[in-house]
């Protein structure tokens, strides 16, 4: 009975009647090369690499294999172009140490190279100072998870991304690490992806970077000490939720840049010590709700071509200037969030501000008119225009303001 069971099990995981071989390789194996390995191996086999440095250069992987290091397997690019490159379905990569990718500034190379490939998995890899880390494109349903790659934070001139994907659908990148790259996560037309728990930081532009990708969901992951910490643009259906943004100081840097994005969710995300937390154009029906920016520079910066946009139960709290406009207000809405700085009052204790809040300051119009004027920022002389202006406004937006101020933190 139990020869017939496992006869059946062997019929359902193979089912040409062939069985999944395993091939070891070691120095003192008989398989001593990881590229004799994989040219031998057959469809569905296991490449197992124990401990050892091994060269491995172009290795081109084209049939379905599972590449498993052990502990101390490493494999060793010497600088001379890729390390491995899949260009087959259903290829699974997963525990090695991958040093001395190629650089070259007419080529991409990558510790990692996908072309065109449905189903494989880059799984608990370390990759060390590359040119690209991961390079993807044309591909789908791929799983890029638990990962660390870092580089030498070089000029942005000088490096590629950590995991740079392109023309690809269905991709979940889960969990890695990312450092002293250019972007630590770059999307180009990547859509219906998930892009969960990463954590990308002291990269030399951006955190995270993606464009022309639709339908994509960002959640819980960190992104700090970052040229920038995420720059959105061009897309549509985003959702960005459960976020960090920390420490992305510079003078052109944002938590989080949105250019041209429709219809996204932006919720439950922080916002921390960024130069500008969110700084928006030309993006439209975006819901804000549940954040909290706390001690930034500029909490919200809106240029033109921004409408329909609804910032709801937020928390503003300490920070330098909680909304900056330099267009008209566009229709957008601030209702119910929390400022650090209302000093309204509740009568009915009901938690909503029985006055409403002016959150545009007349300093930070000064400010957007002549940059310069910001030395002048902690002066009696702000204090003094800017409780004028709240007193009888003539130059900030007269219909922007939150009627029910909560007298609360959300948070």
């Amino acid at each position: 009975m139990k020869m017939l069971r496992l006869l059946l099990l062997l019929i359902v995981l193979c089912p040409d009647g062939v069985v999944a071989k395993t091939w070891t390789v070691c120095p003192s194996c008989s398989e001593r090369s990881v590229a004799d390995a994989v040219q031998k191996a057959a469809p569905g086999d296991t490449v197992h690499v124990k401990a050892g440095v091994y060269p491995v250069v172009n290795v081109a992987i084209t049939k379905a294999l599972t590449l498993m290091g052990e502990k101390g397997a490493v494999l060793d690019g010497q600088q001379q172009g890729y390390i491995l490159k899949l260009m087959a379905d259903d290829i699974h990569v997963l525990g090695f140490k991958l040093i001395n990718a190629g650089r070259s500034y007419t080529k991409d190379f990558a510790g990692v190279y996908v072309s065109k490939v449905n189903g494989f998995t880059l799984a608990h890899l370390e990759v060390v100072d590359p040119f690209f880390g991961f390079l993807i494109e044309k591909s789908k349903n791929g799983t890029i998870r638990n990962n660390k790659i870092y580089g030498h934070l070089a000029r942005m001139d000088d490096s590629g991304n950590g995991i740079h994907l392109w023309h690809c659908s269905g991709m979940k990148v889960l969990s890695n690490e990312v450092l002293k790259m250019r972007d630590g996560i770059y999307l180009e037309f990547v859509d219906s992806s998930t892009v969960r728990n990463n954590h990308g930081h002291q990269n030399v532009r951006y955190g995270l970077h993606f464009m022309f990708s639709n339908h994509d969901d960002y959640l819980d992951n960190t992104f700090e000490r970052n040229g920038a910490g995420v720059a959105v643009m061009f897309s549509k259906h985003i959702v960005m939720r459960c976020n960090r943004f920390i420490e992305n100081w510079g003078t052109a840097s944002y938590g989080l840049l949105l250019k041209e994005i429709y219809d996204a969710e932006v919720e439950n995300n922080e916002f921390r010590q960024n130069t500008i937390a969110i700084y928006l154009e030309g993006s439209t029906r975006i819901n804000y709700t549940q954040n909290t920016f706390r001690m930034n520079g500029y909490a919200i910066k809106v240029a033109g071509g921004c409408y329909e946009n609804r910032f709801f139960k937020n928390d503003f709290i300490g920070n330098s200037f909680d909304i900056s406009y330099n267009a008209k207000m566009n229709d957008n809405s601030f209702e119910g969030n929390y400022w650090s700085e209302y000093a309204g009052y509740d009568l009915d204790k009901n938690g909503v501000g029985d006055v409403p809040y002016r959150p545009v300051k007349l300093f930070s119009y000064i400010v957007n008119k002549t940059p310069e004027t910001i030395v002048l920022l902690r002066s009696l002389f702000v204090d003094i225009i800017n409780f004028s202006e709240k007193v009888s406004p003539v130059f900030t937006p007269d219909e922007l303001v939150d009627v029910s101020p909560l007298m609360k933190p959300i948070k």
